[in-house]
């Protein structure tokens, strides 16, 4: 099967952005380009996660292009910048998007603080709108009023699924003997934002379900650098573990560069920000033995292995691939929606969007980050193993721990992705 007959010739779900990759030839496209938007924190605190998200838009492009684009049309990215995000600029630039360059679609990262503004701007405008807010709010709001959100999709998992996840992958660890906690207590660490306070919340609430103790709840400025009143109280009542869901890269690696001046003998796990490259530079050999976890980022399986190697190559060897593959998925996705309802439509067009919103629903997607169904009610992606059991519907809880600095980290769960095993930390052993 050619490139442009997989594209526009697509019959029905399932099939995969690397199979489109590998099929044929590189084609020409024709018709003019359908400018897809995307509103990413080009400045501000979250910047270098912007910059992997515009990578990861930008290389699905190139190869959705090269397969024939979209029923003949050429993709033409176009990027607005939310700086330090908020439901005011967030919903600014996606607006300017939809009427400066007509986009029917818009694929976002996250956007910290915008309070849903992504399903209003999809539902005044009829334009698809994919994001990786990873909130509990978008379902819960897509549930408020099914005919009115219908064209706003979450492609990852909510956040709420990082507690009873975590509390499950620390008795899995303690059941196997590869760990023996000090303690059953648990100290959280959250800052004050949405996304790390309802996976504390989780946590806290889910504990004592786990037979964990919550011995301290702290919340920290958002963002922060000033670690040492928190370390004081972990030093006065040490746990058996310390998970912090505060998530910038740069205050994460100040954290553990201050712990270890007089670590506590915890088990340390971190929210998201160590999955970037900045979290190494910054932490260099503190970070060692430090895990984290993410409910969507790309795989380091064969199967995305081509995924990978394009990114390092565009990008360079210490490019955030499992970042950037987030758009990247998101973008397949809603290419082959399109191409499956028959073209992509403009602002405003609600039967066209329909037609798309349907078929992102009945697509059942295999991308570099895993598998991607939608939820029908709160259009928001399963979580496996905790929300769903089977792995082909659902995006894996990673589990990664970083157990050399000069290398990138190593998943060690969940156990059917898994490629290594868990270390012990240097402080613990």
């Amino acid at each position: 099967m050619k490139r442009r007959q997989l594209l526009t010739g697509l019959g029905g779900a399932g099939f995969t952005a690397l199979a489109a990759m590998n099929a044929g030839r590189a084609v020409a496209q024709e018709g003019d380009p359908i400018v897809i938007g995307a509103a990413l924190p080009m400045s501000g605190p979250a910047a270098g996660d912007g910059l992997e998200f515009k990578n990861g838009l930008d290389l699905a492009a190139e190869e959705i292009n090269a397969a024939g684009g979209i029923l003949g049309r050429p993709i033409q990215i176009q990027i607005e910048d939310t700086r330090e995000m908020g439901a005011d600029l967030v919903g600014q630039a996606m607006q300017r998007l939809i009427d400066r360059f007509n986009t029917p679609a818009i694929v976002n990262g996250y956007s910290l603080g915008a309070n849903m503004v992504e399903a209003d701007i999809a539902a005044d405008n009829d334009v698809i709108v994919l994001h990786n807010n990873t909130q509990i709010a978008h379902p819960e709001k897509v549930k408020t009023d099914p005919e009115r959100y219908y064209a706003c999709f979450q492609i990852d998992p909510s956040e709420y699924w990082y507690g009873p996840g975590c509390l499950t992958f620390l008795n899995a660890l303690a059941e196997s003997g590869q760990w023996t906690p000090s303690n059953k207590k648990i100290a959280i660490i959250a800052s004050a934002v949405e996304y790390p306070i309802v996976i504390g919340n989780a946590i806290r609430d889910k504990a004592a379900e786990f037979g964990w103790e919550i011995s301290l709840y702290e919340t920290v400025p958002f963002p922060t650098t000033q670690w040492g009143p928190v370390l004081a109280k972990l030093r006065e009542d040490p746990p058996g573990a310390i998970l912090v869901t505060h998530f910038l890269a740069q205050d994460l690696a100040q954290f553990m560069t201050q712990f270890l001046t007089q670590p506590t003998p915890s088990l340390v796990y971190m929210q998201y920000g160590p999955s970037l490259p900045v979290f190494r530079e910054i932490g260099g050999e503190s970070i060692n033995g430090v895990i984290y976890s993410t409910v969507t980022g790309g795989l380091p399986d064969d199967f995305a292995a081509n995924f990978r190697a394009a990114y390092k190559a565009k990008y360079g060897e210490t490019a955030a691939w499992l970042t950037g593959s987030q758009t990247y998925d998101g973008l397949w996705m809603y290419a082959l929606a399109a191409s499956m309802a028959g073209g992509t439509g403009e602002p405003f067009n609600k039967e066209q969007a329909q037609k798309v919103a349907g078929a992102l629903r009945r697509l059942v997607y295999r991308g570099v980050s895993g598998a991607f169904r939608f939820d029908p009610e709160g259009l928001v992606v399963y979580s496996y193993p905790t929300q769903t059991k089977d792995p082909s519907l659902g995006l894996p809880h990673q589990f990664l721990q970083h157990q050399d600095y000069r290398t990138e980290p190593r998943l060690i769960a969940p156990s059917l992705y898994a490629t290594h095993d868990f270390v012990l930390p240097p402080w613990l052993a």
